[in-house]
């Protein structure tokens, strides 16, 4: 009996997208998280500290990141959240000074 191949068209398309709201979620869903497992494969390389998580689905040598990722997120290992989760609320008391405000906004001691 000869294997199906797998890659891109394993999962399909249109089960990933019943993953996600449209297609370019998922476009920089799955690219975001196979650039994580690329940099997570060139550390295991380098024998640095490991930032990144590894694959969260069985795979082979011969496995790209980008089908590794589409698998994950098929198999639901992984959880796509909104921009505004991901940013940490402080208290009134805070330093303003811990918070990251990335390079294309200007922290309210600049604006002034």
């Amino acid at each position: 009996m000869i294997d199906k191949p797998k890659g891109i068209i394993d999962p399909p398309l249109d089960d990933l997208l019943e993953k996600v709201e449209n297609k370019y979620q998922l476009v920089i869903f799955a690219s975001k998280r196979a650039r994580q497992i690329n940099d997570y494969y060139t550390d295991l390389q380098d024998g640095a500290i490991y930032n990144n998580v590894g694959p969260l689905v069985d795979s082979n040598v011969d496995d790209k990141p980008l089908s590794i990722a589409l698998r994950e997120i098929n198999d639901n290992k992984l959880v796509m959240r909104e921009p505004q989760e991901e940013a940490i609320i402080l208290d009134d008391d805070a330093s303003e000074d811990l918070l990251d405000f990335g390079e294309d906004t200007v922290s309210p001691t600049e604006a002034e």
